[in-house]
């Protein structure tokens, strides 16, 4: 828990445990291969200067993701984002 600008801020911390999802470790995504071409330097990160009300776990999935998946793709990891957001529901 922290104070910013006399406001009362508290950071949640992951409810599995320590461990990481499941979910989240199956695919390289843009915030994970953010992650990886910036070393895991907190200090540099669009989602660490969001202030976010939780503590990141990146790092931890890009462990995983370097484990299981192999290095990133950039080009198939921006092509996929891209075919997302392109989804109409």
């Amino acid at each position: 828990m922290f104070y910013a600008d006399n406001i009362k801020i508290e950071n949640y911390t992951c409810q599995t445990n320590g461990s990481v999802s499941d979910s989240i470790t199956q695919n390289w995504t843009l915030s994970a291969l953010e992650c990886y071409k910036l070393n895991s330097d907190c200090t540099q990160c669009s989602i660490a200067h969001a202030n976010y009300s939780f503590k990141c776990q990146m790092k931890r999935i890009v462990d995983v993701l370097l484990r299981t998946k192999g290095l990133p793709n950039e080009k198939a990891i921006i092509n996929s984002s891209s075919e997302e957001k392109n989804i109409v529901a």
